[in-house]
């Protein structure tokens, strides 16, 4: 599933064709996805400009000017492409930069299209529909059920060491378990607590309670580090995501541990070697000898 990174690389990505822009065109071309749409779906979002872009957790939220927010959120395989309308010596699918494609998209999984007034035509595909979408009042947005009991944004200020130590006190559980906790901290994934807590020198299976200040603190740099430079490659290409432009992310090149069971550990001094071990029913990555 997209982590943070993925998700505010497409919210980069789609900001500027659609913020402050008037949706001239809506389609549906199917009545749900992982959960049925609203029944007033396009006709709530066609002529409605949206005012802002802007995401919370793994959520993009689409501010209209109306009364309602477009929630959006990828699941497993949802995905965005834009395509700027053909004009002399210009025009199609937007790819700039030199990156490595995904394979064109089968039109079979292209669910929703929303075309702006300048001829933008923005289509999200999503193969298993694993993703949603739903219109919800702005103003009580914070009120529903999928961020009432969200943590703080981990790149924000109200992040820091006293708050996992707070949330961590008397916890038996390690801490990758508790940082996957969406109302400890939210939108953190599998890939970049792993990629923390290694840089961090944390065990993944540690008592969290037992964790120091000054180590907490350590956590809470790492954390930030891993993910900012994430966004900056343009997240992770793992299975199904990719940037809005059709470009892939790259931070996948710089993991230190996800994925690299059995490679010596990047942390130096550390003679190391990455191992693997089912935590939650999930992978955990880790190096034995300096996570401790």
């Amino acid at each position: 599933m997209p982590e943070l990174p993925e998700v505010e690389t497409v919210r980069g990505g789609l900001a500027p064709v659609l913020e402050g822009h008037r949706l001239a065109r809506v389609e549906a071309r199917r009545p749900d996805l992982r959960f049925p749409l609203p029944p007033n779906f396009v006709q709530a979002l066609t002529g409605a400009t949206i005012v802002s872009l802007s995401r919370r957790a793994k959520y993009l939220m689409a501010a209209l000017d109306r009364e309602d927010t477009l929630v959006m959120h990828l699941g497993m395989s949802g995905r965005f492409e834009i395509a700027h309308p053909v004009q002399e010596g210009a025009g199609g699918v937007e790819r700039p930069g030199e990156f490595h494609y995904a394979p064109e998209r089968d039109p079979k999984h292209a669910h929703i299209v929303f075309t702006t007034e300048a001829g933008v035509r923005v289509t999200y595909y999503d193969p298993r529909r694993f993703g949603y979408m739903a219109l919800l009042n702005t103003a009580s947005l914070h009120l529903h059920p999928w961020f009432a009991d969200l943590g703080p944004e981990p790149l924000s200020e109200d992040f820091d060491a006293q708050r996992l130590k707070d949330a961590f006190k008397d916890r038996k559980q390690g801490p990758k378990t508790l940082l996957l906790d969406q109302r400890i901290v939210a939108g953190l994934g599998n890939i970049y607590v792993c990629e923390a807590l290694n840089r961090a020198r944390i065990s993944p299976f540690k008592a969290a309670g037992g964790i120091s200040r000054p180590r907490l603190e350590k956590l809470v740099v790492e954390i930030r580090a891993v993910l900012t430079e994430a966004i900056a490659a343009g997240g992770s290409t793992l299975r199904d995501h990719v940037r809005p432009d059709g470009a892939l992310g790259y931070f996948q090149h710089r993991f230190r541990t996800y994925g690299r069971e059995g490679e010596p550990c990047c942390n130096d001094p550390c003679v190391g070697v990455i191992a693997r071990k089912l935590q939650a029913g999930r992978s955990t990555f880790y190096c034995p000898v300096c996570q401790t």
